[in-house]
């Protein structure tokens, strides 16, 4: 299907130099597919929500990160109390000497997963420094202004390269949220025990429960439904697998079961989400 909607450069710059802006969305709405004339950073803190971008469906919640390019077609089709910063920036405009390539992986053409998180020591790194990028972002310029949106737009790299894994990886370190998180994207095709998690890590259940659903807006169950879920819908668009197989591969072992729980989700049978 083809995409109508591009978002251009001078609804969001102020000036054709001007290389980084901030936009947040507290919340963000829901949004219809769309590509942009610039890149995007997109950082999620809270609440939960459907973002699909180039076909894949992603369901998102805090400490989600995306390199999203210029020519990504991405939408938010469901959002709940969703709260994100969108940093969105021009790379032809950046003038520091620096390899920007080696710390935006979207910028490559090899970067496998667009989709990364963030530890929550980066969390607390990054909120301040995109706070001052924006507040910079809205001085009016001056011969200091460039330079020291660009270096605080470097720092925010530097910070989410240092605090950034994939999600089927462990973090180096972190806090419990991230190493359940972690955990969590690891166990698609596979039954995840809490209760064997929170002894392995000497938690409290009921705690990190509550820790995730205040976090989230979701309980820990329904978010590992829904990431299985939006994975089902990658396979049956992307592969040739048996819908028995892709329900074996997203941690369904009944495929009856499967096919109930991916109808009353998403509306259509997984046959007719194949074929559409």
């Amino acid at each position: 299907m083809s995409c109508h909607l591009i978002l251009k450069k001078n609804d969001f710059f102020t000036s054709a130099t001007q290389p980084v802006v901030v936009a947040d969305r507290y919340p963000q709405n829901v949004f219809a597919e769309h590509t942009h004339e610039f890149c995007e950073l997109v950082l999620v803190w809270r609440g939960n929500g459907l973002h699909v971008l180039n076909d894949r469906p992603y369901r998102i919640t805090c400490g989600d990160l995306f390199y999203v390019r210029a020519q990504d077609r991405h939408s938010y089709e469901v959002v709940n109390d969703l709260v994100l910063h969108n940093v969105i920036y021009c790379p032809e405009r950046l003038t520091l000497n620096v390899n920007w390539g080696e710390l935006l992986p979207g910028e490559s053409a090899t970067c496998s997963d667009p989709r990364w998180r963030l530890d929550s020591q980066g969390m607390a790194l990054a909120k301040p420094l995109i706070d001052h990028l924006e507040n910079e972002t809205l001085r009016q310029e001056d011969n200091l202004s460039g330079y020291a949106v660009e270096s605080l737009f470097l720092q925010l790299l530097v910070t989410l390269k240092r605090h950034r894994y994939q999600p089927a990886q462990t973090p180096n370190s972190g806090e419990n949220l991230d190493f359940l998180m972690a955990a969590l994207g690891q166990s698609l095709d596979s039954p995840f025990d809490l209760g064997e998690f929170c002894n392995r890590h000497q938690l409290s259940e009921r705690a990190l429960r509550q820790l995730f659903r205040q976090r989230t807006g979701m309980s820990i169950s329904q978010y590992l439904r829904q990431q299985r879920l939006c994975h089902a819908q990658y396979l049956l668009r992307n592969t040739e697998l048996l819908i028995s197989d892709i329900a074996t591969r997203c941690g369904f072992e009944d495929s009856n079961y499967f096919s109930v729980v991916f109808t009353r989700e998403t509306g259509m049978t997984p046959r007719l989400w194949r074929q559409r």
